[in-house]
Order: C-alpha cells, then sequence, then structure tokens
C-alpha cells in the first residue's frame, strides 16, 4: 500500500442513530473531521443491524491499525473490516 491513500473501513452494529455517531467519532479521533460524503450505511435485510463505510484518506498503516483497534474494543461494534 502507498500511502497517502483513500481506504474504506466498514464498521457493523446495532442499528440506532448513536453507532453511526459513536463510529464516525472513532474514526474522526484519527483522522480530523470527515466529510458527510465520506460516510455511507446500510441496514441489514432484517433492519436490526447497519454497515456503516467510511473512506477515508489513510496516511500511514500505523494511523489505521490505531482506528482497526479503537474499533475493535468498542463494545458496539460488533465487526469491523
Amino acid at each position: 500500500m502507498t500511502f497517502p491513500c483513500s481506504f474504506p473501513i466498514k464498521l457493523m452494529g446495532h442499528e440506532s442513530s448513536e453507532f453511526r455517531q459513536t463510529v464516525r467519532e472513532l474514526v474522526e479521533k484519527h483522522t480530523g473531521p470527515l466529510d458527510d460524503g465520506a460516510i455511507e450505511s446500510s441496514l441489514s435485510r432484517n433492519g436490526r443491524f447497519v454497515s456503516v463505510t467510511i473512506t477515508v484518506i489513510a496516511r500511514s498503516r500505523e494511523q489505521l491499525d490505531n482506528i482497526y483497534r479503537d474499533a475493535t474494543a468498542h463494545d458496539d461494534v460488533i465487526m469491523a473490516l
């Protein structure tokens, strides 16, 4: 991977408006403010879960590792891809 680069991060959790805000804040802690256009979400078929894809401009492998470390440690994040 050559940095900087555009990199999508997908975080999944239970459907709620709080989840979307939580994952945004988790990522912004490492990237700074994100444009709303960098964030997409999709509900599961039954509407119980949501996946949020945040496309960031990754500056380093360490930055990505830190994002994934914080995301997977958070109780509301079921899966991070």
